[in-house]
């Protein structure tokens, strides 16, 4: 069990219903360890000493020992509350928008990767009668030299009544004062009741930055058509883009064949927007696959099966996969991963009911039975439960990215709280007070010029300078903050923009922007943090008082602000002494069955280090050599 998972265990014990946890722990280790190692913890048998354990409780006990789990079981706790309509992602639809706009009411679209909103706005005004070929509508996307055709364009939408959209008004960011007094005078004055007005934006870069006036945000509808995460959602979201129409168009020519392949263009456009949620396992970049690129495709399936008498399989995926979706793709391994989708779906099988996703049993369902709204049934009552091994990775796979889903989703509980409730009281003084206390008894700088004198030409001595002048850095840093802070809290000093953003993220528990700006890459919460802070000055210390400029005999790496210094010193002290290139040198790791304790001497080659971790995986001590 990791270290931060007891010491979570530990804080568990203010409640009663958990006051015996570490002990039950420790005798019936065993159950705790087989529901510690369940793949859905949350749906598996407690141990026996907290079999009755439900409701909010149990999502503490996950929050505390699984936190890559907690997600789904607020889910799940949520739909039990509340139902279904807070959990289930419904299709956007755009008519249902346009009917709650007004000529005082636009519509302000927060715009995402891979989600453009303008071609659902396209299509509805071409049913009320709104065409950008006849000039009803004005699409409008701003830059440099836009702002005068975008407000005269928006004055005689006013008068005629028009539908403008003014897309990407976040790089016109001073510009918008002026947008929002003339549709202020659009509207007030005598305005056509068929005037609309659309806008779109990127969120701002920092939470706390202001890009667009409070009163247009005041009186839109604000939309944010993000991208779904879950299979099911894709799904559903992937089947709306096509109406019965659709379908109808088909009639005459292959329809089976037309049904059957786009359900499986659906599926396979689900498929690949959701590994991105499984980060770099996923796809080694960031790909932004979006609707239109499904759309498209659609359009082609169409036309091709109009025109050919067989099927072409084989130029469908070429055009999908190298074209289209393809269009998208920079890296070879990833263009062949998403090559594999279409080869494994888009294939002759497809009408006979195969296998549409991996390992998890969902078959294509018959064409000649089904008609579009049965499809969407299908997905509705017989689409699995999302599972990594549906996208073909290992169960383990989704450990970090729900870890990760977790830690946010608290993060922002706790913004939204605003803290511990105290303050800028008593409770960010008391913190205030005993990390200056620990600093100065504790964290003293390192004199530089004192090391320096002392010589040494050792790589490994270089990278102890090196790592001494960094934690110097942090420490005046993290002193100076803490020492004005406090000065400000008494009075002594005018509270800054700094010291107010510094007191907030102590009392939210978060380690300060000012620190990790001279820190080192780290996700800890704040008291971890500073504890693992001083950690890593101990190891610095114990190294660099050492009278021969020793090495420590087991280094822990992960404890450096940069650990591939030390490994390429290693390099470096090797080349010296057996005169052999540098630039030729590579590292070979052997992994050890031993207790960093237990290393009484240093590696007569290389050197001995710990730190290491495992994402998806774990080390059994004793067993990890056989």
């Amino acid at each position: 069990m990791a270290e931060s998972v007891w010491l979570a265990v530990q804080g568990l014990k203010k409640l009663k219903i958990f006051a015996d946890l570490p002990t039950q722990i420790e005798h019936e280790h065993l159950q705790w360890k087989k529901w510690y190692g369940e793949e859905k913890a949350e749906i598996a048998d407690l141990p026996k000493s907290q079999k009755d354990c439900q409701g909010i409780h149990k999502l503490l006990l996950l929050r505390a020992l699984r936190p890559d789990r907690l997600t789904n079981a607020l889910r799940e706790y949520v739909r039990d509350s509340l139902g279904d309509r807070y959990i289930d992602q419904e299709p956007f639809d755009m008519f249902k928008i346009v009917k709650i706009m007004s000529t005082s009411v636009p519509v302000f679209f927060v715009l995402f990767p891979g989600v453009d909103p303008t071609p659902d706005v396209e299509k509805v005004g071409r049913g009320l009668g709104k065409n950008i070929l006849d000039g009803t509508f004005v699409n409008i996307s701003m830059g440099q030299g836009q702002e005068n055709k975008a407000i005269a364009a928006l004055k005689q939408a006013g008068q005629v009544g028009n539908w403008i959209m003014v897309q990407n008004v976040h790089l016109m960011t001073d510009w918008m004062k002026v947008f929002e007094r003339e549709l202020e005078i659009v509207v007030e004055s005598n305005v056509h009741p068929d005037f609309r007005c659309f806008i779109s934006s990127e969120p701002p870069p920092l939470p706390d930055q202001e890009i667009i006036p409070e009163s247009i945000l005041q009186n839109s509808v604000k939309v944010s058509n993000e991208a779904p995460q879950d299979l099911k959602a894709n799904m559903r979201r992937a089947l709306a883009k096509f109406p019965q129409p659709y379908y109808d168009k088909a009639k005459s020519h292959k329809e089976n064949e037309f049904k059957a392949l786009l359900f499986g263009l659906c599926m396979f456009h689900s498929l690949i927007l959701g590994r991105r949620k499984f980060g770099n396992i996923g796809w080694s970049r960031v790909y932004n696959f979006n609707d239109g690129d499904l759309t498209i495709c659609g359009d082609v399936l169409h036309n091709y099966l109009s025109k050919y008498e067989k099927v072409p399989y084989k130029d469908l995926c070429y055009i999908y996969g190298e074209i289209m979706y393809g269009g998208h793709i920079t890296d070879n391994l990833d263009r062949r991963t998403n090559n594999t989708y279409l080869e494994r779906i888009i294939q002759p099988a497809i009408m006979e009911q195969m296998q549409l996703t991996q390992s998890v049993g969902f078959k294509s369902p018959l064409p000649q039975r089904t008609d579009r709204d049965k499809y969407v049934e299908i997905v509705e009552t017989q689409l699995p439960p999302e599972a990594p091994q549906m996208f073909g990775l290992h169960p383990n796979a989704e450990i970090g990215y729900l870890t990760a889903d977790g830690n946010a989703l608290f993060e922002q509980i706790l913004l939204i709280q605003g803290g511990s409730g105290k303050g800028g009281g008593s409770g960010v003084q008391s913190i205030i007070d005993e990390f200056t206390r620990k600093m100065k008894e504790e964290t003293p700088q390192f004199s530089m010029f004192e090391l320096k004198l002392r010589g040494g030409t050792d790589p490994f001595w270089i990278v102890c300078l090196q790592e001494c002048e960094r934690i110097n850095l942090l420490i005046q840093t993290i002193m100076t903050s803490l020492v004005e802070l406090d000065m400000g809290l008494k009075g002594q000093l005018n509270i800054t923009d700094a010291m107010d953003e510094l007191e907030r993220s102590l009392n939210l528990g978060f380690v300060p922007g000012s620190w990790v700006a001279v820190a080192y890459p780290s996700l800890k919460s704040l008291q971890p943090w500073f504890t693992d802070m001083i950690r890593r000055y101990n190891q610095l210390k114990s190294w660099s008082d050492d009278k021969d400029m020793k090495t420590p005999d087991c280094l822990w790496i992960s404890g450096l602000f940069n650990p591939m210094s030390f490994l390429t010193a290693i390099m470096q002290k090797t080349a010296r002494q057996k005169t052999l290139a540098l630039d030729k040198l590579i590292l070979k790791y052997e992994i050890l069955n031993h207790d960093r304790s237990e290393i009484k001497a240093p590696a007569e080659d290389g050197a001995y280090i710990d730190g290491f971790f495992l994402e998806g995986a774990k080390w059994e001590v004793g067993k990890g050599d056989q």
